[in-house]
């Protein structure tokens, strides 16, 4: 017979056991049965030949068993009857079992709901289709480029001036015009805020601009109408959006009649015209928004700053996201060296040149998933951090069951010699036991994924709770997650089973069969070893506890400080809210009248102590820079500062110290207005290329310099041991000449030092001006709780203009918490886990002690016997659990210092190795320690010794 017959002839017997007994059986009765004919043909009786047929075939079971190894697979009936033991083994022990796999459960649940988010974060493929072939365009230089507009969206994680994914609208054109190494190219950019009616209230929604290509090129569909396409794009087109699908179910209803529904955006009419496939959320991981509007209809919504026609036309106005789908064949090195040749033409070889011959612009070709991390490099570094406490917990967990097996073997001691002696090897044993703590570990993944489950949705509720919106991840099951809990599983059954089943297996043979106390591991006859298995489990435990206690202490003293920071102002009773005239089609001099018309109907509300407004709500984690060229500094050394807009009467609404000079006056804001009228239409002219217009002669007068307001930070750097209070400062100064007047700015001012966009950045030099357009949120401080007049400024909103849209309606308070987000979750969640390992490690430690009280009971009876006070055992028990938790203190300790170094980029005022957060640290390990060692000494003190001694 063939090997291969022979194997498959063995797999056959594994599923007809029965039958291949019955057939064993007959052979060997036949065998005996022609022996026994034999025996009679040569004389002997019947009897006679039977037993002499027995004797020369053998034993009859032992020839059954020979034939048995000899048909069958050894190793995979082995495997079987070692599962089917290991079963019966557990469920004798019920209580054992249970532990074991809550804690393995508990562990391997935990790295799983954090493993799921991971992946749905940093891991998860892009929404389009075959996203290897999809190519995001990006662009490096020694120096920035020389553009009149910029702007990123969050698509590319590129904090850098000389490099990011942006680029302008006429190089698009270039691109989808010039190259055949594209099956397709696109431009997006956004999210915007754009004023939605035509569906209920006026509200904002979201609206992201997208070239007509866009669902082409990326491969996404609509489950209703039809997507945009090139046509859209024609400046004659009919303005047309399609709804995320997500909005169409919120604001829609899922009604089908919204496809042809039209609607509002600002002051431009458009028709719904599809709605998008459900699993199209963003291109850019984390992003999300309402609908998607062709670009073309920027130059009529008008919420581009650049003005509505520029940002279309201006090659030196980046402010789109470039994406490519490559040809099937092209590589990305053939396409980047075609698209580097057109990128060069626009940027070097123009008549205004963007870049210079020295600053080496290069264009660079990524894939779409590495490009475009949008979100998750944000909360990344937090999820690592998580992902490592978790980590550790699943550790301490592994420990923790080890500890239960080995405690465990150690009252099988008889079983295992007994199995040794009729012929058991010690692999075999070896084997037997590991996989029972297979067993466990798979049962305990079994109940990890329920836990998983749970956390997942707790997890996505508690990083939601901090966010204006839905967690924008889509977070589900995929084959990366069922893999990770499988080796997570695998692991965790050999880490919790290997050291324990080899050291059951070692025992000695004969001191087992007395059932002598000796015998036992960690008995008298290892007393000498200063090291046991127990010990260091119980070690390695306490130092994993503390390594995740540290963590979590410095991340809750971060927030602690953050929250209890001075920001400046008075953040109490102060009621923000946001409000945008522009996208209701206002005028900066009739937005400016709206606002004053509300901020005295705003002041007359009783309970309403003052009111006023600003471009951007502070620690709103928006802010806004410029450059300005001190009067006395050399020509082209220009100062950035950040600036704030902002409305009457803000220093006192906010209460922010005004320590010199005056704050604004209604004049201030006349002045400011006929300024920025002045200069609009003067760099409207310029961008048209009218030089003309755009000169302004000296004969004719200049606009009043701009009032503005500086801080603390601003008169100290530019102004040291000065008032600046009267002085000039003028615009910036670049190698282009200027065109039209440059009024500058006077100083009347100077405001005490206040946190601006958030509270961990340092306290920047800031310049205070005027709002005299754009956007503004309100500030109203109360005398009593803010929320409660919410709708009546709903009310009177709406009664100055029901086409305005109200949007961020919340206390101050509620705003700095919700910056706080971050820090509020991983002090959370770190607590959480650091809480569960202490647990863990503190039921490990009342484990072992219980088990030495129980393994000593005859030692503990001699020594009362003999005198000893209760006290003095108690004492005894609670020494050496102190003894254990303090040497895992330390190693934890050192390796916390080691550890926690990775995390100073987390902390605020706060030092990785900060004295009171390792000390609190020690002493509630020390009040934990006692805690567990409580038990196991008290039951030592009430051991009879008659009973102890009469039970040895």
């Amino acid at each position: 017979m063939s090997r291969s017959r022979r194997i498959l002839s063995k797999f056959r017997d594994l599923f007809r056991n029965n039958r291949a007994e019955e057939e064993l059986a007959r052979e060997v009765a036949s065998h005996l049965t022609l022996l026994a004919d034999d025996f009679e043909c040569r004389g002997m009786s019947p009897e006679e030949a039977r037993l002499a047929a027995k004797r020369a075939y053998g034993g009859e079971e032992q020839a059954k068993q020979a034939h048995r190894d000899e048909r069958s697979l050894l190793w995979i009936e082995q495997t079987v009857q070692d599962l089917r033991y290991a079963l019966r083994m557990l469920a004798k022990s019920p209580g054992f079992a249970a532990v074991a796999i809550l804690t393995l459960g508990l562990g391997i649940g935990a790295n799983t709901a954090i493993f799921s988010v991971i992946d749905a974060v940093m891991f998860r493929s892009l929404p389009a289709e075959d996203p290897q072939r999809l190519v995001i365009f990006g662009w490096n230089a020694h120096h920035q480029p020389k553009l009149r507009g910029h702007s990123l969206h969050g698509d590319c994680d590129d904090n850098d001036d000389t490099r990011d994914c942006a680029f302008s609208v006429p190089f698009y054109e270039t691109l989808r015009s010039r190259t055949n190494l594209f099956s397709g190219v696109t431009a997006f950019a956004g999210p915007f805020e754009v004023g939605f009616s035509g569906n209920g209230p006026a509200n904002i929604a979201r609206g992201e601009y997208v070239s007509g290509d866009f669902f082409s090129t990326v491969g996404a569909k609509t489950i209703l109408g039809r997507p945009l396409g090139r046509a859209d794009d024609a400046p004659a087109a009919s303005p047309a959006i399609v709804l995320d699908y997500r909005y169409w179910q919120r604001a829609f209803g899922a009604d089908p009649a919204a496809v042809g529904r039209a609607v509002r955006l600002n002051n431009v009419d458009a028709a719904i015209v599809g709605v998008a496939e459900p699993g199209f959320t963003s291109l850019t991981p984390g992003k999300s928004q309402d609908f998607f509007m062709p670009l073309s209809l920027a130059k009529r919504v008008q919420n581009e700053r650049w003005g509505t026609e520029y940002s279309l036309s201006d090659p030196a106005i980046w402010w789109v996201v470039l994406a490519g789908r490559l040809q099937p064949g092209v590589s990305v090195e053939q396409a980047q060296a075609e698209a580097t040749t057109l990128f060069h033409a626009e940027v070097l070889d123009a008549a205004k040149p963007i870049f210079s011959d020295g600053d080496q612009p290069v264009l660079r070709l990524l894939p779409a998933r590495e490009a475009l991390n949008g979100e998750s490099s944000q909360i990344a570094a937090m999820l690592e951090v998580i992902m490592t406490a978790v980590g550790f917990v699943l550790l301490i967990a592994c420990a923790n069951v080890a500890g239960l097996i080995l405690a465990r073997s150690a009252n099988r001691q008889k079983e295992l010699a007994m199995r040794q002696a009729l012929g058991a090897g010690r692999a075999r044993i070896a084997r037997q036991l590991l996989t029972e703590s297979l067993v466990l570990a798979t049962t305990g993944g079994a109940l990890g994924i329920l836990v998983a489950v749970w956390g997942v949705r707790a997890l996505t509720k508690l990083i939601s709770s901090g966010l204006d919106q839905a967690f924008p991840f889509v977070i589900a099951p995929d084959w990366r997650v069922l893999a990770f809990t499988g080796g997570v599983t695998l692991a965790t059954g050999i880490l919790c089973g290997l050291a324990p089943s080899f050291r059951s297996a070692r025992a000695d043979l004969t001191p087992s069969l007395r059932e002598n106390v000796s015998s036992i591991p960690g008995g008298a006859s290892q007393g000498g070893r200063r090291v046991r298995l127990g010990d260091a489990l119980v070690v390695a435990q306490v130092a994993l506890s503390v390594v995740v206690l540290v963590g979590a202490g410095l991340l809750v003293r971060t927030l602690h400080k953050l929250q209890t920071l001075d920001p400046g102002f008075d953040t109490h009773n102060v009621l923000l809210f946001g409000i945008h005239p522009s996208l209701a089609g206002y005028t900066d001099h009739q937005t400016v009248q709206l606002y004053r018309q509300l901020q005295e109907r705003f002041e007359a509300l009783p309970g309403v102590v003052s009111a006023s407004y600003s471009e951007d709500a502070l620690l709103s984690q928006s802010w806004s820079a410029e450059d300005v060229h001190l009067d006395d500094a050399p020509p082209k050394s220009n100062a950035n500062t950040a600036t704030l807009q902002v409305g009457l009467d803000f220093f006192r609404t906010m209460r922010i110290p005004v320590l010199a000079g005056r704050v604004f006056t209604p004049a201030d804001f006349a002045s400011a207005e006929a300024t920025n009228a002045a200069m609009t239409v003067a760099e409207a002219a310029a961008a048209s290329g009218n030089p003309a217009k755009a000169a302004h002669p000296k004969t004719e007068p200049q606009p009043a310099s701009v009032p503005v307001l500086v801080n603390q930070a601003f008169a100290r750097k530019y102004f040291p041991n000065q008032n600046p209070v009267g002085r000039h400062m003028g615009n910036k100064q670049e190698d282009e000449p200027a065109t039209g007047p440059q009024p500058g700015y006077l100083i009347v001012g100077i405001a005490a030092d206040t946190k601006y966009a958030r509270l961990r950045r340092a306290i920047l030099p800031t310049m205070f001006l005027p709002l005299v357009g754009n956007s503004a949120h309100f500030e109203l401080r109360t005398a009593g709780d803010p929320t409660a007049l919410v709708k009546q400024v709903r009310d009177i909103v709406a009664q100055a203009d029901n086409n305005v849209p109200l949007f961020d309606v919340r206390t101050q308070t509620q705003q700095i918490e919700q910056t706080l987000y971050q820090e509020r979750l991983m002090s959370r969640l770190s607590s959480f886990f650091a809480i569960l390992a202490l647990i863990l490690a503190c039921i490990g430690l009342y484990g072992l002690l219980s088990y030495e009280v129980a393994r000593r009971t005859r030692e503990l009876g001699i020594r009362t016997a003999l005198g000893a006070q209760r006290r003095e055992l108690m004492r005894l028990v609670v020494r050496r659990g102190l003894l254990l938790a303090l040497a895992g203190a330390i190693i934890g300790i050192a390796t916390a210092m080691a550890v926690t170094r990775l995390m100073a980029a987390m902390l605020y005022s706060v030092r990785p190795y900060d004295p009171a957060t390792f000390a609190g640290v020690g002493i509630l390990l020390v009040l934990v320690a006692l805690a567990a060692c409580s038990i196991p000494a008290r039951r030592a003190m009430r051991i009879d010794p008659m009973v102890a001694l009469r039970y040895e």
